[in-house]
């Protein structure tokens, strides 16, 4: 088995991937992800983000690889905030593109009891009455567009119906979120017992003089919503786990989402996509990538606590080169969950197995198979030809930055741009930032099409041109071939809606 994942490996970092790169290793994601789905019928069947209202014909030109349209919203389509979008398709590494979108303005209301006892509202009442929550989402598909087809159409859902289960919580801004709800989700409080002395140091009046030394807990509702997102997240990763008994849901995806609602804005990241705001000309990151080299030593702690989980096959130690047998006994530099710099030990005949990240920068993968450790689905990726499952090591949980709109005076040339990595890949913050600034000041602020022009020329300096020797930047430099997706949202997009 070793040598399969040694022959896989360096098959990969010797450059069979041209362009952009797979989070996938090729062979491991098929025998993972597609065996015996395929006679289960999709959970949705492909498509491109439904707000581009695509025709047939359209459909068919954006997945032509030799001449990768950039693909933009038509001029009579109007997102809220005026969000600027466009697409392009990768380079060839798989037929279809992987990548997906979601935006759309969605309404926070105390659920009826019928809504209650639904899981996932699909569709809308239309009254447009409750907190308004605008929502976008960029979804990286691998090995298969099926997570982030299905992540695209429930995940803005799932977040908007859990935030309605605290509607009348969120409706009270000046009051800290209640510690308990009752079954019905109206506040909780606990009885008083007779004679006992209720206060702030001792909430239940039990009278423990422990208790006495410990406060209650302030809980923002920033941290609320906070939470209700990073649950949502973990929830459609088990709607997709649950769901794939009934339909083919290919693959896993990477997850960047950014939730409006009530003046801030709250950006959540599971994967290696990426979220900037640009103000007054100044970069302000607004996610982290999760690699195999971010959480190297988080994946590395799992490895050692659950060895079982490496199969007998790899190694939690890292090393900077493989070990081989003629070195047992000799010192090696080496480093694991504990360390973030390196020491020297001794080889023993456990070094010899394969280390449980392998490669570095974009090549990292774990176990030899995937480049990211966050995302949804893969849960039933495994080692290329073993039974050793990947997905107790990828993390569905999101990490979520919060910015304050209300904070601060925006103009029109103010924005947060949301890209999957095919962007970020060739194109640095510094240079998605002019390359934004420089096209709205060719463009009025009142052209409603100015953002939508933007992203297309994020995506045009990132695809580059077709030579004779691949897709190039104009500093003749590979350009990305990988799908790629682009939100630019005006931070002012409420007032230029006004």
């Amino acid at each position: 088995m070793i040598s399969k994942v040694k022959n896989a490996m360096s098959s990969l970092v010797g450059g069979i991937i041209p362009h952009g790169h797979h989070h996938h290793h090729q062979h491991g994601s098929a025998n993972a992800q597609n065996c015996g789905t395929d006679a289960l019928p999709p959970r949705f069947p492909y498509s491109r983000p439904e707000f581009l209202e695509l025709t047939p014909e359209s459909l068919q030109s954006s997945t032509e690889h030799a001449t990768r349209p950039v693909i933009v919203l038509r001029r009579d389509i109007r997102l809220p905030w005026r969000t600027g979008y466009a697409e392009v398709i990768n380079a060839g590494k798989s037929m279809l593109n992987e990548d997906q979108a979601s935006c759309d303005v969605l309404y926070v209301k105390k659920p009826s009891g019928k809504q209650q006892r639904a899981s996932v509202q699909l569709e809308d009442s239309g009254d447009n009455k409750g907190l308004p929550m605008l929502f976008w989402g960029v979804f990286d598909g691998h090995a298969g567009s099926g997570a982030a087809l299905m992540a695209s159409r429930l995940l803005p859902r799932l977040i908007r119906d859990r935030l309605c289960e605290v509607a009348h919580v969120l409706e009270n801004p000046s009051s800290p979120p209640p510690i308990c709800l009752a079954k019905n989700g109206s506040p909780y409080q606990p009885e008083q017992k007779k004679g006992a002395c209720l206060d702030a140091e001792d909430p239940e009046g039990s009278g423990d003089p422990i208790a006495r030394f410990h406060m209650e807990k302030v809980v923002s509702l920033e941290g609320l919503v906070m939470g209700i997102i990073e649950n949502a997240y973990k929830q459609m990763d088990d709607l997709i786990e649950k769901e794939k008994a009934s339909y083919s849901i290919s693959g896993g995806c990477c997850a960047l989402t950014a939730v409006h609602l009530m003046g801030k804005l709250y950006v959540a990241n599971a994967g290696d996509s990426r979220a900037i705001i640009v103000r007054n000309n100044e970069v302000i990151p607004m996610s982290n990538e999760f690699t195999p080299e971010s959480e190297r030593q988080r994946l590395q702690y799992l490895g050692f606590l659950k060895p079982e989980l490496l199969g007998n096959e790899f190694t939690h130690i890292e090393f900077p080169r493989r070990i081989q047998h003629k070195e047992l006994g000799k010192k090696m530099l080496f480093r694991d969950h504990t360390m973030t710099g390196w020491a020297y030990k001794t080889i023993v005949e456990d070094d010899l197995k394969f280390p449980l990240i392998y490669g570095e920068g974009k090549k990292a993968r774990v176990m030899a198979t995937i480049g990211v450790t966050r995302g949804l689905g893969d849960h039933d990726l495994k080692v290329y030809n073993s039974n050793i499952h990947i997905k107790p090591f990828l993390s569905c949980c999101p990490e979520v930055k919060v910015y304050d709109i209300s904070e601060h005076k925006h103009g029109p040339d103010d924005v947060l741009v949301m890209g999957t990595d095919g962007l970020w890949d060739v194109t640095s913050d510094k240079e998605v930032a002019d390359v934004v600034t420089n096209s709205l000041s060719t463009h009025e602020p009142n052209d409603p099409t100015r953002y939508t022009l933007a992203a297309q020329d994020l995506l045009m300096r990132s695809r580059g041109v077709l030579k004779e020797r691949g897709w190039r930047l104009p500093n003749d430099r590979l350009g990305s071939g990988d799908d790629i997706t682009v939100f630019v949202i005006p931070l002012a997009g409420a007032e230029l809606e006004t």
